[in-house]
């Protein structure tokens, strides 16, 4: 079973965000240790508890921390940006980590609408014409010209292929594109261009099946790849159930204070956590109409449902979230997934 980690910073109850982000790189080398393929960091604006707001610049740490597992943005938020700057910064890093950068992009706002509009004047529109940025992107990945590579969208920018030659005159190396997202119309847009496809089943589980079937049946192979499919999955895994039961109630406290705007409070530990739920309750998959459940459980139980989900989607790799109050549990949670699922 093919496993990554994908990463938000999370923050902790009594630590900064710097301590978040250092976090982040720690459990980026920890990954790299404990033998998972890929580190994805996602971007993140204004939400209370998650610290990165821009990973091409964690990614440039990260990558001189670690040596060879593959790195990426899970997602930069492309409605924010001129795809030529985001093909300009991602090539400049697949330039200083050959082979090991991936640029995953996603059109979701990732914060709050006041925090969208000072990022941009116009995201509504820029999300509206996500398919012609993300053309773009992919031609300035490439170094191709406008019209090479059009299957249904395309800027037509006269000044792009000169634009293209410049970036790939200044840097050799191009990173693996790829698009995340919970929707069809996710599935479609990376369909459309053979690229990799995540979809974060931890965000939106009802329209998983349907998303992937139509990635799968839409991909255009004339590029010579194939369809590749990463699954996002919460997990918490621990030693005993009883454990992984008190570290989950820390992560379902937390997204009860980001639901009343107090998220950047961070991850309680357990005592507190109790007290803020009022109850003991396990955050576990017992509740599966919850659209945050976890998978939460010992090695077995973990292991039998990350099995099950990759046989249910058909997924490639599963990518995992993992939190917890305290850094050593997440550590410790990863190693044992890991180790559950290698054999």
């Amino acid at each position: 079973m093919k496993l990554s980690i994908l990463d938000q910073a999370p923050v902790v109850a009594g630590q900064s965000p710097g301590d978040a982000l250092r976090s982040a790189a720690a459990l980026a080398q920890a990954g790299e240790r404990l033998g998972y393929s890929r580190y994805w960091l996602a971007e993140h604006h204004g939400l209370g508890g998650l610290a990165c707001s821009t990973p091409e610049v964690m990614l440039g740490m990260i990558g001189a921390m670690t040596t060879g597992i593959r790195l990426g943005a899970g997602a930069i938020l492309l409605p924010y940006y001129k795809p030529y700057k985001v093909a300009e910064t991602f090539r400049l890093l697949a330039s200083l980590f050959p082979g090991r950068i991936d640029l995953g992009v996603a059109r979701s706002p990732g914060g709050p609408a006041e925090i969208s509009m000072a990022l941009s004047d116009n995201y509504l529109e820029r999300a509206l014409r996500m398919p012609d940025d993300f053309a773009a992107l992919v031609r300035y990945l490439n170094g191709e010209k406008p019209g090479t590579q059009e299957p249904g969208h395309g800027e037509n920018d006269p000044a792009e292929a000169g634009a293209a030659s410049s970036l790939t005159s200044a840097s050799g190396e191009s990173p693996a594109p790829w698009v995340l997202g919970t929707s069809v119309k996710s599935a479609n847009l990376a369909a459309a261009y053979g690229t990799g496809y995540a979809y974060g089943y931890f965000m939106n589980r009802e329209n998983t099946r349907e998303a992937i079937a139509a990635y799968r049946g839409g991909f255009d192979r004339s590029r010579g790849q194939r369809p590749y499919v990463v699954l996002a999955v919460s997990a918490v895994c621990a030693d005993t159930q009883q454990r992984a039961e008190e570290i989950a109630l820390g992560v379902r406290a937390w997204r009860l204070l980001a639901g009343q705007g107090r998220g950047d409070a961070g991850i309680p530990g357990p005592d507190e956590a109790a007290r803020l739920l009022g109850d003991s309750r396990p955050a576990g998959s017992s509740d599966p109409g919850s659209e945050h459940a976890m998978i939460v459980g010992g090695p077995e139980q973990v292991r039998g449902r990350l099995s099950e989900l990759r046989e249910t989607f058909g997924a490639d790799e599963l990518m995992i979230v993992s939190y917890a109050h305290d850094f050593a549990d997440r550590v410790r949670s990863y190693a044992l997934i890991m180790e559950a699922c290698a054999g």
